[in-house]
């Protein structure tokens, strides 16, 4: 029988990075991974923030996140914001396919990453109102996760409970748990 695809299997988010920047050409696949997405009408209603460590940008990031994110993001040398354009440029309408569209352009993100050696760890504890002011979010845009993004680090460098996190056992729920055959009931 087959199997589910090691790219799959293999994603994971830590929140121990190393702290080795990610090369431009390397964070130009992962964006190029992410237009390769499916989208209804090729409208493509997503869009990217990004700030390395490099830049001053970086910290406006780490300030939107919470107390908790900021212990073990801040070692991330990439953080990416994907935003959803929720309110369609077609009929300017609006969109109900933005979130699910702008999801599998992240999938294709997570995949790439994953190729690369990369990890990527997404988090939706951050100050949403606060990102869409500071990062002047147009209107018919949603911000949808902040995403650290780099190489696998060393858990033992992180705070003791944040720690806790990378030793526990990878779990999924069984698939009978979210499968309906026919009608849901």
């Amino acid at each position: 029988m087959d199997k589910v695809h090691k790219l799959i299997t293999d994603r994971w988010s830590p929140r121990a990075f190393d702290d080795r920047a990610v090369d431009y050409d390397k964070i130009h696949l992962l964006f190029e991974a992410a237009k390769w997405a499916p989208s209804s009408r090729n409208a493509q209603p997503w869009r990217f923030i990004f700030a390395t460590k490099e830049m001053s940008d970086y910290k406006v990031f780490i300030d939107l996140m919470s107390e908790v994110n900021q212990q073990w993001a801040s070692t991330a040398p990439l953080l990416v914001m994907p935003l959803a354009q929720v309110i369609s440029t077609y009929k300017n309408r609006p969109n109900r396919l933005a979130f699910f569209e702008a999801g599998m352009a992240v999938g294709n993100l997570l995949a790439q990453a994953t190729a690369m050696d990369l990890m990527v760890h997404q988090m939706s504890g951050y100050d949403h109102e606060r990102a869409k002011e500071t990062l002047v979010i147009p209107t018919r845009y949603e911000p949808m996760t902040i995403m650290a993004i780099g190489y696998k680090g060393e858990p033992a460098k992180l705070p003791s409970d944040v720690a806790a996190w990378e030793q526990r056992e990878r779990t999924r729920m069984e698939i009978s748990k979210f499968l309906v055959q026919g009608k849901c009931k």
